[in-house]
């Protein structure tokens, strides 16, 4: 999998990388069990500070994603089903909120924006 960092965006790095990592255990280029490249190789390669890539790792362990292990470092989780995780759910559904009140803001239609989402989803699976 490669990993692109836009140094221009108004993103935080470490939310790029974040979202990078989640965007590919979603589409399966990261599977269960995958090991990361280490902090220090993945700050390298992509030319930032290893805090940064550090910073990244930690959100995404807390959030479940991936596990640390001491022998292999950052390793890819096997992720436990969100449908019975009543915090992951009302965290999505905050999300998504704010998401469909800026679609409100910008008049997009709630059949568009319903088709938006369903699109999107399909999209973050291949």
């Amino acid at each position: 999998m490669v990993i692109e960092i836009n140094t221009q965006s108004p993103s935080p790095i470490y939310e790029q990388l974040r979202a990078q990592i989640i965007l590919g255990i979603a589409s399966k280029k990261l599977v269960p069990g995958e090991v990361l490249p280490s902090v220090r190789n993945l700050a390298a390669d992509l030319g930032i500070n290893f805090h940064t890539v550090n910073k990244a790792y930690s959100v995404l362990c807390d959030e479940g994603y991936i596990a640390m292990d001491r022998r292999k470092g950052a390793v890819v989780a096997q992720i436990a089903s969100g449908a019975n995780d009543e915090a992951f759910l009302a965290g999505l559904s905050r999300q998504i909120f704010l998401i469909a009140a800026e679609a409100v803001c910008r008049d997009i239609g709630e059949k568009a924006f319903a088709e938006m989402c369903v699109e999107c989803y399909k999209n973050a699976k291949t």
